[in-house]
């Protein structure tokens, strides 16, 4: 991977002419994010993120955070937060930013520490890639949880964006994929193209049965504004 998305974040820590990021699926046509949005306060987080932290208590685990903006919130609170993410420009620009724990790691490469809260914002599914490695990530988040810990996760239902036929169904293509949350994901900044990254959104009843099939309680805490929802998963 270029880490071009990382390169963008790092850009505008540094005010390193930073421009608009240009994001692509393979079911949506290209649209341009300000980089900005990333660096967003409290008050300017969609009222899923603020429900989160709000409730994330004990040793806080970060997991893909980007520019830091959920880790920088909840350490400017007091709390004990660790952030990582596979973006070494991301963390880069954390570090910057005065974030004091923070690390580039994978999820899956994370061992031996346990936390009371895990967060997976702004579509915390979409790590896990394919459907077929949701068994994989959720039985390692819950290696990582202490006792009466918690996982704060959010997706969106993406059954919104497809067509209906003639008698309500819809019209989903399904070729090289088992789910229709899978997508494919590309990002393009200052004339590069990343390499496509594998992204998976879960609708509400899905994650809860994969919940419920490795171990953890599933709760549905609040749904946003566009089909999408936050969940806490607990082990049983």
């Amino acid at each position: 991977m270029k880490d071009l998305l990382g390169k963008a974040i790092l850009d505008f820590q540094t005010n390193n002419h930073p421009q608009n990021v240009i994001t692509e699926t393979d079911i949506s046509e290209a649209e341009e994010m300000d980089i900005a949005y990333l660096f967003r306060s409290y008050k300017e987080m969609p009222k899923i993120e603020q429900k989160a932290l709000n409730l994330a208590k004990g040793r806080i685990l970060d997991v893909g955070c980007g520019a830091g903006t959920h880790s920088f919130y909840l350490q400017e609170k007091g709390a004990d937060v660790k952030a990582i993410d596979i973006s070494p420009n991301s963390i880069e620009a954390c570090k910057l930013r005065g974030i004091k724990n923070t690390s580039v790691q994978n999820l899956l490469d994370l061992t031996n520490e346990k936390f009371d809260t895990i967060l997976l914002l702004m579509n915390g599914t979409g790590i896990f890639g394919r459907l077929i490695n949701t068994t994989k990530y959720l039985q390692h988040l819950k290696s990582l949880l202490n006792p009466g810990g918690q996982i704060l996760i959010d997706s969106s239902d993406l059954i919104y964006m497809f067509d209906e036929d003639e008698d309500g169904g819809k019209w989903i293509p399904m070729e090289n994929k088992d789910y229709y949350g899978e997508l494919t994901f590309t990002v393009e900044y200052k004339g590069e193209i990343d390499d496509p990254l594998e992204w998976l959104y879960l609708d509400y009843n899905t994650l809860q049965n994969a919940a419920h099939s490795n171990g953890l309680e599933c709760e549905l805490i609040t749904e946003g504004d566009n089909y999408d929802y936050l969940a806490r998963l607990s082990i049983q």
